[in-house]
């Protein structure tokens, strides 16, 4: 059974999830979470002093539900996500270093200093888009041209808060994918806050998956997103289907942010009640503790590897600081393709 409360998250063996991973690619997957909340940690506190420009929307509290995903998937496949994308980046590929210059402004960042917080990018990450709904219609684009060009064994990942629901682009990228048999996985990471409404303030349709899959005929998974078991299993079964059928899927993620919408936010819609109940569902101490019931971990070695992930997050934030300014002579370049 999933680690919640819901009757209608999504079921599944842990132990076969656990027996078919294995303790050294557990310990892996809870290291990259680990490293996940340090960044997102360091990089709050560089915002917070004055560091970082623009806005900083934190991951902390989702982890489980991207690192799940590629965990079950791998990242051969196109991915786009919203403005809150530096884990999904760092699970992609990028690296803490260029992650931290990004968010520092620096030329040494992922897009040299010019994206941002929001504005991520890896090979396989088509972008953290800033646009609410903004990524929708470019990861159907992408699963199109999985399904032009015959491209076996891939399938398009989009990534978007449920406050996205309501964006036309939304449902006409839904509606195109079933129409055209596109293998499309749109996950919605509901963390029941769009900024700061409440998700049933905004939303017409609870579950949010459950509803709107059948105006669009396809399948709906709803999943416990502090789960990393859960998610790993749904996100395998998805993909699954996906590359059998060609036909798009839609995964509801219910999950809590710790933060406010973004790092400026003081959060003061919600009660200290909830917000408490949130944090006692932390995926991380979620998954130590199922690992530590295994046999797999210590409290001493999760210490250990906690310590580990921090100094390389700090070390990423001495790299930001020590790294140059962009230099006025090239910021024109890369503004218009050749």
């Amino acid at each position: 059974m999933a680690i919640g409360r819901d009757k209608s998250f999504f079921t599944f063996d842990l132990q076969k999830v656990i027996d078919e991973l294995g303790c050294d690619a557990l310990l892996a997957h809870l290291q990259k979470m680990l490293l996940i909340r340090n960044l997102e940690i360091r990089g709050e506190a560089a915002y917070q002093n004055g560091k970082v420009g623009g806005f900083y929307h934190s991951y902390i509290g989702q982890e489980a539900i991207q690192t799940g995903c590629v965990a079950a998937a791998g990242d051969q496949h196109w991915y786009t996500t919203t403005y809150r994308c530096h884990a999904l980046a760092l699970l992609l590929g990028a690296t803490p270093n260029e992650i931290m210059a990004e968010l520092f402004g620096k030329e040494t960042g992922n897009a040299k200093g010019r994206g941002g917080s929001m504005h991520l990018f890896t090979d396989r990450l088509l972008g953290g888009l800033a646009i609410v709904g903004g990524q929708v219609p470019i990861a159907t684009g992408a699963a199109f041209s999985i399904k032009y060009q015959k491209q076996k064994g891939m399938a398009s990942f989009c990534f978007l808060g449920e406050g996205a629901v309501a964006q036309g682009a939304f449902h006409e990228s839904l509606n195109l994918a079933s129409l055209w048999n596109l293998p499309a996985i749109y996950v919605i990471e509901n963390n029941h806050w769009g900024m700061g409404t409440a998700a049933n303030r905004a939303i017409a349709v609870d579950p949010i998956a459950d509803h709107l899959s059948k105006s669009y005929d396809m399948r709906s998974i709803r999943v416990d997103g502090m789960d990393f078991f859960a998610c790993y299993a749904a996100f395998k079964e998805a993909l699954a289907v996906v590359l059998k059928t060609s036909r798009p899927i839609l995964i509801e993620a219910d999950t809590q942010r710790f933060r406010g919408h973004s790092i400026s936010d003081p959060g003061q819609y919600r009660s200290k009640e909830e917000l408490r109940w949130a944090m006692e569902r932390d995926p991380i101490a979620l998954m130590k503790t199922v690992l530590i019931l295994h046999n797999m971990l210590t409290e001493e070695e999760f210490r250990k590897m906690d310590l580990e992930q921090r100094d390389k997050v700090l070390a990423a934030v001495s790299f930001a600081e020590a790294s140059p300014w962009p230099s006025t002579v090239s910021l024109e370049e890369g503004v218009m393709a050749p």
